[in-house]
Protein backbone atom coordinates (compact mmCIF):
# COMPACT_ATOMS: atom_id res chain seq x y z
CA UNK A 1 0.00 0.00 0.00
CA UNK A 2 1.10 3.03 -0.79
CA UNK A 3 -0.35 6.46 0.04
CA UNK A 4 1.45 8.23 -3.16
CA UNK A 5 -0.45 6.02 -5.80
CA UNK A 6 -4.02 6.75 -3.80
CA UNK A 7 -3.51 10.23 -4.14
CA UNK A 8 -2.83 9.51 -7.57
CA UNK A 9 -5.78 7.87 -7.81
CA UNK A 10 -8.01 10.27 -6.88
CA UNK A 11 -6.12 13.50 -8.51
CA UNK A 12 -4.73 15.23 -5.37
CA UNK A 13 -1.86 17.00 -6.29
CA UNK A 14 0.56 18.74 -3.99
CA UNK A 15 1.82 17.86 -0.39
CA UNK A 16 -1.41 16.44 1.59
CA UNK A 17 -1.38 17.87 5.63
CA UNK A 18 -4.31 16.39 7.93
CA UNK A 19 -5.86 19.95 7.22
CA UNK A 20 -9.98 20.48 5.95
CA UNK A 21 -8.55 21.92 2.46
CA UNK A 22 -6.14 18.25 2.43
CA UNK A 23 -9.89 16.48 3.46
CA UNK A 24 -12.00 18.05 1.13
CA UNK A 25 -9.75 17.78 -2.22
CA UNK A 26 -9.37 14.10 -1.23
CA UNK A 27 -12.95 13.99 -0.86
CA UNK A 28 -13.91 15.14 -3.85
CA UNK A 29 -10.98 13.69 -5.85
CA UNK A 30 -12.51 10.04 -3.96
CA UNK A 31 -15.80 10.45 -5.59
CA UNK A 32 -14.96 11.68 -9.05
CA UNK A 33 -12.16 9.48 -9.68
CA UNK A 34 -13.21 5.89 -7.92
CA UNK A 35 -16.85 4.80 -9.15
CA UNK A 36 -18.93 3.53 -6.33
CA UNK A 37 -20.36 -0.17 -7.62
CA UNK A 38 -20.94 -3.77 -5.81
CA UNK A 39 -20.08 -5.71 -9.35
CA UNK A 40 -17.95 -8.21 -6.99
CA UNK A 41 -21.31 -8.80 -5.25
CA UNK A 42 -22.88 -10.04 -8.48
CA UNK A 43 -20.26 -11.86 -9.61
CA UNK A 44 -20.36 -13.87 -6.11
CA UNK A 45 -16.55 -12.44 -5.28
CA UNK A 46 -16.21 -12.36 -1.21
CA UNK A 47 -15.25 -9.13 -0.05
CA UNK A 48 -13.78 -7.89 3.24
CA UNK A 49 -13.22 -5.02 4.67
CA UNK A 50 -9.25 -5.57 4.22
CA UNK A 51 -7.66 -1.91 3.43
CA UNK A 52 -5.20 -3.79 1.57
CA UNK A 53 -7.76 -5.61 -0.41
CA UNK A 54 -9.20 -2.60 -1.29
CA UNK A 55 -6.20 -0.69 -1.91
CA UNK A 56 -5.83 -3.14 -4.51
CA UNK A 57 -8.97 -3.61 -6.00
CA UNK A 58 -9.71 0.36 -5.99
CA UNK A 59 -6.04 1.96 -6.59
CA UNK A 60 -3.85 -1.19 -8.25
CA UNK A 61 -6.57 -2.49 -10.54
CA UNK A 62 -8.59 0.48 -11.13
CA UNK A 63 -12.36 -0.70 -10.22
CA UNK A 64 -14.40 0.80 -7.38
CA UNK A 65 -16.57 -0.37 -4.47
CA UNK A 66 -19.18 -0.06 -1.86
CA UNK A 67 -19.26 1.51 1.57
CA UNK A 68 -16.88 -1.25 3.35
CA UNK A 69 -13.82 -0.31 0.71
CA UNK A 70 -14.35 3.53 -0.39
CA UNK A 71 -14.56 4.28 3.42
CA UNK A 72 -11.72 1.52 4.31
CA UNK A 73 -9.95 2.97 1.71
CA UNK A 74 -10.00 6.90 2.71
CA UNK A 75 -10.32 6.20 6.42
CA UNK A 76 -6.44 4.45 5.85
CA UNK A 77 -4.82 6.98 3.36
CA UNK A 78 -6.17 10.16 6.32
CA UNK A 79 -4.17 7.89 9.24
CA UNK A 80 -1.28 7.68 6.78
CA UNK A 81 -1.13 11.66 6.43
CA UNK A 82 -1.65 12.07 10.06
CA UNK A 83 -6.10 13.02 10.63
CA UNK A 84 -8.05 11.78 13.68
CA UNK A 85 -10.12 9.49 12.20
CA UNK A 86 -12.96 7.64 14.03
CA UNK A 87 -14.70 4.61 11.75
CA UNK A 88 -18.74 4.72 12.90
CA UNK A 89 -21.31 2.68 11.99
CA UNK A 90 -24.06 3.74 10.31
CA UNK A 91 -27.77 2.58 9.49
CA UNK A 92 -29.12 3.33 6.12
CA UNK A 93 -32.78 3.71 6.15
CA UNK A 94 -32.66 2.75 10.02
CA UNK A 95 -36.24 4.87 10.30
CA UNK A 96 -37.77 2.10 8.36
CA UNK A 97 -35.79 -0.95 8.72
CA UNK A 98 -34.69 -0.28 12.45
CA UNK A 99 -32.09 -0.97 14.51
CA UNK A 100 -31.04 -4.05 11.93
CA UNK A 101 -29.61 -1.45 9.74
CA UNK A 102 -27.41 -1.05 12.27
CA UNK A 103 -23.68 -2.04 10.40
CA UNK A 104 -25.28 -1.67 6.70
CA UNK A 105 -22.81 1.71 6.28
CA UNK A 106 -19.17 2.48 6.92
CA UNK A 107 -18.79 6.02 7.79
CA UNK A 108 -15.91 8.22 9.04
CA UNK A 109 -15.98 11.40 11.58
CA UNK A 110 -12.44 13.53 11.12
CA UNK A 111 -11.32 15.85 13.71
CA UNK A 112 -10.05 19.05 12.91
CA UNK A 113 -11.23 22.66 14.23
CA UNK A 114 -14.33 20.73 14.92
CA UNK A 115 -15.68 16.89 13.81
CA UNK A 116 -16.33 16.67 10.35
CA UNK A 117 -18.65 13.99 8.34
CA UNK A 118 -16.78 12.11 5.33
CA UNK A 119 -18.45 9.72 3.34
CA UNK A 120 -17.00 8.43 -0.56
CA UNK A 121 -19.19 5.61 0.03
CA UNK A 122 -22.69 6.35 0.15
CA UNK A 123 -22.61 6.68 -3.84
CA UNK A 124 -24.86 9.32 -4.44
CA UNK A 125 -24.00 11.03 -1.20
CA UNK A 126 -21.89 13.63 -0.50
CA UNK A 127 -19.43 15.49 -2.83
CA UNK A 128 -17.23 17.25 0.23
CA UNK A 129 -16.69 16.39 3.91
CA UNK A 130 -19.41 17.87 6.21
CA UNK A 131 -19.55 19.46 9.17
CA UNK A 132 -20.58 17.22 12.03
CA UNK A 133 -23.43 19.50 12.98
CA UNK A 134 -27.10 20.04 12.96
CA UNK A 135 -28.16 22.07 9.72
CA UNK A 136 -27.84 21.69 5.69
CA UNK A 137 -25.03 22.31 3.66
CA UNK A 138 -25.67 22.76 0.17
CA UNK A 139 -22.77 20.85 -2.61
CA UNK A 140 -22.78 21.97 -6.42
CA UNK A 141 -26.82 21.01 -7.02
CA UNK A 142 -27.47 19.15 -3.66
CA UNK A 143 -28.56 19.83 -0.28
CA UNK A 144 -27.79 17.32 2.37
CA UNK A 145 -28.70 17.60 6.24
CA UNK A 146 -27.55 16.49 9.35
CA UNK A 147 -30.23 16.48 12.45
CA UNK A 148 -29.33 15.09 15.98
CA UNK A 149 -33.08 13.51 16.39
CA UNK A 150 -32.66 11.79 19.77
CA UNK A 151 -30.20 12.19 22.42
CA UNK A 152 -26.77 10.38 21.04
CA UNK A 153 -28.73 9.51 17.41
CA UNK A 154 -27.86 11.64 14.52
CA UNK A 155 -29.57 11.25 11.10
CA UNK A 156 -27.97 12.40 7.33
CA UNK A 157 -30.66 13.12 4.99
CA UNK A 158 -29.33 12.54 1.48
CA UNK A 159 -29.67 14.62 -1.45
CA UNK A 160 -33.39 14.77 -3.53
CA UNK A 161 -33.54 11.73 -5.74
CA UNK A 162 -31.21 9.53 -4.31
CA UNK A 163 -31.32 6.01 -3.85
CA UNK A 164 -31.59 6.23 -0.18
CA UNK A 165 -32.83 8.95 1.91
CA UNK A 166 -30.75 8.56 5.17
CA UNK A 167 -28.85 7.04 7.65
CA UNK A 168 -28.23 7.09 11.17
CA UNK A 169 -25.50 6.63 13.35
CA UNK A 170 -24.00 7.47 17.01
CA UNK A 171 -20.55 9.28 17.48
CA UNK A 172 -18.94 6.10 19.26
CA UNK A 173 -16.39 3.75 17.00
CA UNK A 174 -18.23 1.19 15.71
CA UNK A 175 -17.98 -2.63 16.89
CA UNK A 176 -15.32 -3.88 13.72
CA UNK A 177 -17.21 -7.01 14.51
CA UNK A 178 -20.62 -6.09 13.53
CA UNK A 179 -19.30 -4.37 10.36
CA UNK A 180 -17.39 -7.65 9.24
CA UNK A 181 -20.95 -9.33 9.94
CA UNK A 182 -22.76 -6.96 8.16
CA UNK A 183 -20.43 -6.91 5.47
CA UNK A 184 -21.02 -10.46 4.91
CA UNK A 185 -24.57 -10.14 5.27
CA UNK A 186 -25.28 -7.47 2.94
CA UNK A 187 -23.40 -9.95 -0.20
CA UNK A 188 -24.83 -13.00 0.50
CA UNK A 189 -28.42 -12.86 1.85
CA UNK A 190 -30.80 -13.02 -1.03
CA UNK A 191 -32.53 -10.47 0.42
CA UNK A 192 -29.87 -7.98 0.14
CA UNK A 193 -30.70 -5.30 -2.46
CA UNK A 194 -26.69 -5.22 -3.02
CA UNK A 195 -27.59 -9.00 -4.42
CA UNK A 196 -30.40 -8.18 -5.89
CA UNK A 197 -29.62 -4.83 -7.67
CA UNK A 198 -26.42 -4.30 -9.94
CA UNK A 199 -25.45 -0.95 -8.70
CA UNK A 200 -22.72 2.21 -10.32
CA UNK A 201 -23.19 5.55 -9.19
CA UNK A 202 -20.14 8.58 -9.98
CA UNK A 203 -19.96 12.45 -9.01
CA UNK A 204 -18.94 14.33 -12.09
CA UNK A 205 -18.46 18.44 -11.26
CA UNK A 206 -22.32 18.81 -13.12
CA UNK A 207 -23.72 15.95 -11.26
CA UNK A 208 -24.15 12.40 -10.72
CA UNK A 209 -24.73 9.32 -12.67
CA UNK A 210 -26.48 6.58 -11.29
CA UNK A 211 -27.90 2.84 -12.41
CA UNK A 212 -29.00 0.77 -9.67
CA UNK A 213 -32.69 0.43 -10.96
CA UNK A 214 -32.64 -2.54 -13.37
CA UNK A 215 -31.39 -1.15 -16.66
CA UNK A 216 -31.68 2.76 -15.95
CA UNK A 217 -29.24 5.16 -16.52
CA UNK A 218 -30.06 8.59 -14.33
CA UNK A 219 -27.91 11.76 -14.47
CA UNK A 220 -29.33 14.30 -11.71
CA UNK A 221 -27.41 17.88 -11.29
CA UNK A 222 -27.66 20.87 -13.63
CA UNK A 223 -30.73 19.09 -15.03
CA UNK A 224 -32.15 15.78 -14.82
CA UNK A 225 -32.51 12.81 -17.57
CA UNK A 226 -33.16 9.19 -17.77
CA UNK A 227 -33.02 6.54 -20.30
CA UNK A 228 -33.02 2.82 -20.32
CA UNK A 229 -30.13 0.82 -21.94
CA UNK A 230 -31.11 -1.46 -24.28
CA UNK A 231 -28.22 -4.00 -24.30
CA UNK A 232 -25.71 -6.08 -22.93
CA UNK A 233 -22.73 -4.10 -25.03
CA UNK A 234 -24.32 -0.84 -24.18
CA UNK A 235 -24.19 -2.06 -20.68
CA UNK A 236 -20.44 -2.76 -20.59
CA UNK A 237 -20.32 0.26 -22.82
CA UNK A 238 -21.65 2.79 -20.54
CA UNK A 239 -19.57 1.00 -17.44
CA UNK A 240 -16.60 2.16 -19.24
CA UNK A 241 -17.58 5.62 -20.61
CA UNK A 242 -19.31 7.00 -17.41
CA UNK A 243 -18.20 4.82 -14.72
CA UNK A 244 -14.33 4.30 -15.63
CA UNK A 245 -15.27 0.72 -14.92
CA UNK A 246 -13.32 -1.44 -17.67
CA UNK A 247 -15.91 -5.14 -16.50
CA UNK A 248 -16.85 -6.73 -20.14
CA UNK A 249 -17.61 -9.59 -17.92
CA UNK A 250 -20.44 -7.95 -16.71
CA UNK A 251 -22.21 -8.34 -19.81
CA UNK A 252 -23.10 -11.80 -18.81
CA UNK A 253 -25.38 -9.95 -15.74
CA UNK A 254 -27.50 -8.89 -18.59
CA UNK A 255 -30.27 -11.56 -17.87
CA UNK A 256 -30.53 -10.77 -14.40
CA UNK A 257 -30.70 -7.07 -15.28
CA UNK A 258 -33.42 -7.45 -17.46
CA UNK A 259 -35.65 -9.90 -14.93
CA UNK A 260 -34.49 -7.11 -12.11
CA UNK A 261 -36.00 -4.36 -14.57
CA UNK A 262 -39.18 -6.13 -15.14
CA UNK A 263 -39.49 -6.60 -11.43
CA UNK A 264 -39.14 -3.14 -10.63
CA UNK A 265 -41.06 -1.29 -13.63
CA UNK A 266 -43.28 -3.73 -15.38
CA UNK A 267 -44.44 -6.12 -12.87
CA UNK A 268 -45.07 -2.89 -10.59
Amino acid sequence: MNLQSYLDRVGFEGKPRADLDTLTRLHRGHVENIPYENFDVQFARPLTRDPAASFEKLVVRRRGGWCYEMNGLLGWALDEIGFKVTRMAGGVMRVMRGDAAIGNHLILRVDLDQPYLADVGFGDGLVEPMPLKAGTMHQRHFAFALEEFEPGWWRFQDAAQSGATSFDFQLAPASPALLDERCAFLQTSPESGFVLNAVAQRHLPDGRFAMMRGKVLTFTGAGATTREIGSAREYVETLCSIFALDLPEAAALWPKIEARHRVLFEAG
